[in-house]
Protein backbone atom coordinates (compact mmCIF):
# COMPACT_ATOMS: atom_id res chain seq x y z
CA UNK A 1 0.00 0.00 0.00
CA UNK A 2 1.33 3.40 -0.56
CA UNK A 3 1.74 6.05 2.34
CA UNK A 4 1.74 9.35 1.64
CA UNK A 5 3.61 11.97 4.53
CA UNK A 6 3.59 15.38 5.62
CA UNK A 7 6.02 17.86 6.50
CA UNK A 8 7.13 17.96 10.13
CA UNK A 9 5.46 20.84 11.69
CA UNK A 10 5.54 22.26 15.42
CA UNK A 11 2.91 21.13 17.82
CA UNK A 12 2.72 23.47 21.26
CA UNK A 13 0.32 21.50 23.73
CA UNK A 14 -0.61 21.79 27.50
CA UNK A 15 1.59 18.74 27.81
CA UNK A 16 5.06 20.08 26.22
CA UNK A 17 6.18 21.18 22.96
CA UNK A 18 6.08 18.43 19.97
CA UNK A 19 6.60 17.89 16.37
CA UNK A 20 3.95 15.92 14.83
CA UNK A 21 3.68 14.63 11.24
CA UNK A 22 0.62 12.63 9.53
CA UNK A 23 1.25 9.58 7.33
CA UNK A 24 -1.67 8.55 4.98
CA UNK A 25 -2.53 5.14 4.33
CA UNK A 26 -5.27 5.00 2.13
CA UNK A 27 -8.33 6.85 3.46
CA UNK A 28 -6.93 6.63 7.12
CA UNK A 29 -4.30 9.10 8.31
CA UNK A 30 -2.60 8.42 11.37
CA UNK A 31 -0.20 10.67 13.36
CA UNK A 32 3.44 10.99 14.95
CA UNK A 33 3.56 12.73 17.79
CA UNK A 34 6.84 13.50 18.73
CA UNK A 35 10.01 14.99 21.02
CA UNK A 36 13.22 14.61 20.02
CA UNK A 37 16.16 12.96 20.69
CA UNK A 38 14.82 9.78 20.56
CA UNK A 39 17.89 8.18 22.21
CA UNK A 40 18.52 4.64 21.33
CA UNK A 41 15.60 3.04 22.90
CA UNK A 42 12.96 5.93 22.91
CA UNK A 43 9.39 5.51 24.87
CA UNK A 44 7.05 4.51 22.50
CA UNK A 45 2.77 5.10 22.72
CA UNK A 46 0.46 3.14 20.35
CA UNK A 47 -2.91 5.15 20.90
CA UNK A 48 -5.84 4.65 18.81
CA UNK A 49 -8.32 7.27 18.01
CA UNK A 50 -10.43 7.62 20.71
CA UNK A 51 -13.02 10.73 20.11
CA UNK A 52 -14.96 10.33 22.81
CA UNK A 53 -12.10 9.83 25.96
CA UNK A 54 -9.58 11.75 23.64
CA UNK A 55 -11.48 14.86 22.50
CA UNK A 56 -14.46 14.87 24.60
CA UNK A 57 -13.35 13.58 27.91
CA UNK A 58 -15.56 10.58 28.03
CA UNK A 59 -15.28 9.12 31.50
CA UNK A 60 -16.57 5.95 30.09
CA UNK A 61 -13.16 4.92 29.02
CA UNK A 62 -9.47 5.46 29.94
CA UNK A 63 -7.83 6.57 26.55
CA UNK A 64 -7.74 10.06 27.14
CA UNK A 65 -6.05 9.94 30.57
CA UNK A 66 -3.70 7.10 28.30
CA UNK A 67 -3.12 9.67 25.95
CA UNK A 68 -2.51 12.69 28.32
CA UNK A 69 -0.11 10.33 30.29
CA UNK A 70 1.96 9.83 27.25
CA UNK A 71 2.03 12.95 26.08
CA UNK A 72 3.76 13.87 29.72
CA UNK A 73 5.55 11.12 29.44
CA UNK A 74 7.22 11.63 26.24
CA UNK A 75 7.71 15.41 27.04
CA UNK A 76 10.00 14.62 29.89
CA UNK A 77 12.10 11.22 27.97
CA UNK A 78 12.01 12.14 24.57
CA UNK A 79 10.18 9.30 21.95
CA UNK A 80 6.47 9.51 20.19
CA UNK A 81 3.01 8.70 20.47
CA UNK A 82 1.74 7.32 17.29
CA UNK A 83 -2.06 7.66 16.92
CA UNK A 84 -3.91 4.97 14.65
CA UNK A 85 -6.92 6.32 13.31
CA UNK A 86 -9.10 2.99 14.54
CA UNK A 87 -11.56 4.72 16.04
CA UNK A 88 -13.69 2.11 18.96
CA UNK A 89 -11.21 -0.32 18.35
CA UNK A 90 -11.81 -0.24 14.68
CA UNK A 91 -15.38 -0.71 14.67
CA UNK A 92 -15.55 3.00 13.57
CA UNK A 93 -17.66 5.94 15.32
CA UNK A 94 -21.30 4.60 14.49
CA UNK A 95 -20.90 1.14 15.82
CA UNK A 96 -18.79 2.38 19.23
CA UNK A 97 -21.53 4.91 19.53
CA UNK A 98 -24.38 1.56 19.35
CA UNK A 99 -21.56 -0.46 21.58
CA UNK A 100 -22.14 2.73 23.82
CA UNK A 101 -25.79 2.18 24.21
CA UNK A 102 -25.31 -1.84 24.41
CA UNK A 103 -23.33 -1.14 27.66
CA UNK A 104 -26.00 1.18 29.35
CA UNK A 105 -28.34 -1.88 28.76
CA UNK A 106 -26.09 -3.74 30.51
CA UNK A 107 -23.37 -5.78 27.81
CA UNK A 108 -19.79 -5.36 29.04
CA UNK A 109 -17.50 -3.74 26.29
CA UNK A 110 -16.52 -7.49 24.90
CA UNK A 111 -20.17 -8.65 24.73
CA UNK A 112 -21.23 -4.99 23.10
CA UNK A 113 -18.87 -5.85 20.60
CA UNK A 114 -19.49 -9.66 19.85
CA UNK A 115 -23.32 -8.13 19.85
CA UNK A 116 -22.29 -5.81 17.22
CA UNK A 117 -20.64 -8.73 14.96
CA UNK A 118 -17.25 -7.87 16.06
CA UNK A 119 -14.63 -9.62 17.78
CA UNK A 120 -13.28 -7.68 20.68
CA UNK A 121 -10.49 -6.41 19.57
CA UNK A 122 -10.34 -5.46 15.54
CA UNK A 123 -7.36 -3.14 15.20
CA UNK A 124 -4.18 -3.71 13.51
CA UNK A 125 -0.61 -2.52 13.74
CA UNK A 126 1.03 -2.52 10.64
CA UNK A 127 1.30 0.65 10.27
CA UNK A 128 3.05 1.06 13.79
CA UNK A 129 6.18 -0.97 12.23
CA UNK A 130 6.36 1.00 8.98
CA UNK A 131 6.43 4.24 11.33
CA UNK A 132 9.09 3.30 13.51
CA UNK A 133 11.10 1.71 10.29
CA UNK A 134 10.58 5.22 8.68
CA UNK A 135 12.28 6.97 11.72
CA UNK A 136 14.86 4.11 11.62
CA UNK A 137 13.75 2.68 15.53
CA UNK A 138 14.32 -0.65 16.01
CA UNK A 139 14.48 -0.72 19.54
CA UNK A 140 11.44 0.44 21.98
CA UNK A 141 10.12 1.06 25.49
CA UNK A 142 6.90 0.50 24.68
CA UNK A 143 3.93 2.20 26.77
CA UNK A 144 1.08 0.07 26.85
CA UNK A 145 -1.23 -2.28 29.19
CA UNK A 146 -2.34 -3.92 26.17
CA UNK A 147 -0.68 -7.59 25.03
CA UNK A 148 -2.13 -7.70 21.87
CA UNK A 149 0.18 -4.84 21.38
CA UNK A 150 3.40 -6.32 22.78
CA UNK A 151 2.66 -9.45 20.34
CA UNK A 152 1.84 -7.82 17.22
CA UNK A 153 5.48 -5.87 16.71
CA UNK A 154 7.11 -8.34 15.15
CA UNK A 155 9.66 -6.20 13.31
CA UNK A 156 10.65 -3.99 16.36
CA UNK A 157 12.57 -5.11 19.38
CA UNK A 158 10.60 -4.13 22.80
CA UNK A 159 13.33 -3.68 25.45
CA UNK A 160 10.90 -2.93 28.06
CA UNK A 161 6.78 -2.52 28.71
CA UNK A 162 5.89 0.85 30.84
CA UNK A 163 2.62 0.36 31.91
CA UNK A 164 0.20 3.37 31.89
CA UNK A 165 -1.06 3.66 35.58
CA UNK A 166 -4.18 6.05 35.79
CA UNK A 167 -7.28 5.98 38.15
CA UNK A 168 -10.84 4.20 37.85
CA UNK A 169 -13.73 6.33 38.10
CA UNK A 170 -17.47 4.89 38.69
CA UNK A 171 -18.20 5.42 35.05
CA UNK A 172 -15.29 3.22 33.78
CA UNK A 173 -14.65 0.20 36.57
CA UNK A 174 -16.27 -2.55 35.21
CA UNK A 175 -14.80 -1.50 31.50
CA UNK A 176 -11.38 -1.24 33.30
CA UNK A 177 -12.11 -4.90 35.11
CA UNK A 178 -13.80 -6.19 31.55
CA UNK A 179 -10.76 -6.02 30.31
CA UNK A 180 -8.35 -7.08 32.11
CA UNK A 181 -10.57 -10.37 32.48
CA UNK A 182 -11.58 -10.69 28.73
CA UNK A 183 -8.75 -9.35 26.66
CA UNK A 184 -5.67 -10.27 29.21
CA UNK A 185 -4.28 -6.33 29.49
CA UNK A 186 -1.69 -5.91 32.12
CA UNK A 187 -2.56 -2.76 34.56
Amino acid sequence: MKIDISQIAKLPTRFGEFLIQAFQEGEKEHLVIFREPFGETPVVRVHSECLTGDALGSMKCDCGEQLHYALKTIDREGGMVIYLRQEGRNIGLLNKVNAYALQDEGLDTVEANHQLGFSADERSYEMVEYVLNYFGIKKIKLLTNNPKKLESLEGIEIVERLPIIVAANPHNKEYLKTKKAKMGHLF
